[in-house]
């Protein structure tokens, strides 16, 4: 099953904000309810949203939409992840050939996703088998996996792929709070996969790192700016910082389209600031606050490789 398709017309997508327990599918027939699905987590990871960009562009052209004008809102719905305004952009460069250039270049993007990130999973197992040897135990953080993805994965592309090798040990995943990741989505493709692995609270991932029960740290992006800086989802610096301690690689997985030359690095990146509400609840005392930071950044330094659909990056900068 796809995490996002076009058919008949319109997009269609599983409500991740189900899961585990009920695979529900949604039909998409207009632009806002897109939006609506893209900012309440339906459907997130980067890049499944780049997809989703370029499918939004393609059925505000077919429904006669303004095309700017809706292309432009559904680039602002979740401002930090770049692959959505890439996915708009690649759509509405084709704005002057009529709808059907447009619907076809939005389902050539879908279809190349996934051959795209199922090079990038192939190409990042290589590199970790060469250096590790032919048996890797793996922490990952987040979702970077089919869910994020049309079909393949990022981050657990690379742990597929080495599935396919025989070289895959155990996982090890962070829950990733607030809204659990981690353990929702994660876990639950990797119990798809008949993979081996343990949830462990966020603030534990480094530990796990510094008893050394993995070999390697694996993560996806939503953006990694001109000097090699890598966004993603907030909790991921840390681990970062664990590897480097433990001297294990740190590798990045993620399609070429998440690296971002318009941004000289990540302290000009906008991150995402989500509702309190999703912090907040029966245990916090009424009148707390909360800062609920979406993303973080990694810097360069702490990034031992970026593996994209297209090459290895060892170092910076990334021109």
């Amino acid at each position: 099953m796809r995490t996002i398709d076009w058919r008949n017309d319109r997009i269609v997508l599983i409500d991740q904000t189900l899961l585990p327990g009920t695979v529900k599918v949604i039909h998409v027939d207009t632009v806002d309810e897109l939006i609506d699905s893209i900012k309440r987590l339906a459907v997130r990871g980067a890049p499944a949203l780049g997809v989703a960009g370029a499918l939004g562009v393609a059925l505000a052209a077919k429904n006669g939409d303004d095309v700017r004008e809706e292309a432009e809102k559904i680039s602002k719905a979740r401002p930090t992840a770049v692959n959505l305004s890439w996915g708009v952009a690649k759509v509405l460069a084709k704005l002057g050939q009529g709808a059907e250039a447009m619907i076809e270049e939005a389902k050539h993007i879908l279809e190349d996703d996934i051959r795209r990130n199922a090079d990038l999973g192939r190409r990042g197992a290589q590199w970790l088998i060469d250096r590790l040897g032919p048996r890797i135990n793996v922490q990952t953080h987040c979702n970077a996996g089919a869910l994020a993805c049309v079909e393949w994965g990022t981050a657990l592309g690379v742990v597929r792929a080495l599935q396919e090798r025989g070289a895959i040990g155990h996982v090890y995943l962070d829950e990733t709070r607030p809204l659990l990741q981690g353990a929702r989505l994660t876990a639950w493709e990797l119990q798809q996969m008949g993979i081996d692995h343990t949830v462990v609270v966020d603030s534990a991932g480094p530990t796990v790192l510094a008893r050394g029960l993995a070999d390697a740290v694996i993560v996806g992006a939503d953006r990694i700016a001109a000097n090699g800086d890598v966004v993603n989802k907030i909790g991921t610096y840390p681990l970062a910082l664990a590897a480097h301690r433990a001297g294990i690689p740190f590798l990045v997985a993620a399609p070429e389209s998440t690296i971002d030359p318009d941004t000289p690095d990540g302290s000009q990146v906008e991150i995402e600031i989500r509702d309190a509400a999703e912090i907040l609840g029966e245990h916090t005392p009424d009148g707390s606050k909360a800062l609920n930071y979406a993303f973080d950044v990694t810097p360069a330094d702490l990034v031992t490789a970026i593996v994209t659909d297209e090459r290895i990056i060892n170092g910076k900068p990334l021109g």
